[in-house]
C-alpha cells in the first residue's frame, strides 16, 4: 500500500488522542523525575486550562478555583495532560474536557483514592456541559468529602 492510500480497515487499537495522552503522562514523569515532590506544578496546570477551547476552558477555570478554595492542601498537577488534583502524591480528581477525548462533554472524575464511598454504590464520575452557581457548591461539597 502506497503512503497515499488510505487503509481499507478500522484499526481497534488506541486513537490518536489516547496515545497522546499516553505521550503526556510521559513527559510529566521524565519531568516529575529528579524534581523532587515539593515542585509547585499549579502554573504547568493553569497553562493547560488557558490553551483550552472556549467552553473547556470557562468551566475547567472554574472548576480549578472551586476546588483551590474548598481544598487547598490538594496539589495541582497534570495527569495525561489533564488538569488534576492529588493528595499525597495521589490524583484525587480530575477534569476532562470535552475536546481531549472529542466527546460530548467535560467530566469531573473522582479516584478511589476519594473518600465518597457512600453505601453500595456511588457516583465518581460527573458530566459538565456548563458549571452552575448550584454546580460550584456541589463540586465544593465534593471536594471536601473526597479529602475528609
Amino acid at each position: 500500500m502506497s503512503k497515499d492510500t488510505a487503509p481499507t480497515e478500522k484499526y481497534d487499537g488506541f486513537t490518536v488522542e489516547e496515545r497522546d495522552a499516553m505521550k503526556d503522562r510521559a513527559k510529566e514523569l521524565k519531568a516529575a523525575k529528579g524534581k523532587g515532590k515539593s515542585k509547585d506544578t499549579e502554573p504547568e496546570v493553569l497553562a493547560k486550562l488557558a490553551e483550552m477551547p472556549g467552553g473547556d476552558r470557562a468551566i475547567g477555570e472554574r472548576l480549578h478555583a472551586v476546588i483551590r478554595a474548598n481544598a487547598p492542601e490538594l496539589a495541582p498537577r497534570l495527569w495525561y495532560g489533564m488538569p488534576a488534583y492529588a493528595k499525597n502524591g495521589k490524583v484525587l480528581c480530575h477534569f476532562q474536557p470535552a475536546q481531549k477525548f472529542k466527546t460530548r462533554y467535560a467530566t469531573l472524575t473522582f479516584s478511589d483514592e476519594a473518600a465518597l464511598d457512600e453505601g453500595s454504590m456511588w457516583s465518581t464520575s460527573f458530566a459538565l456541559p456548563e458549571l452552575t452557581a448550584a454546580d460550584e457548591a456541589r463540586i465544593g461539597e465534593l471536594v471536601k468529602k473526597a479529602v475528609a
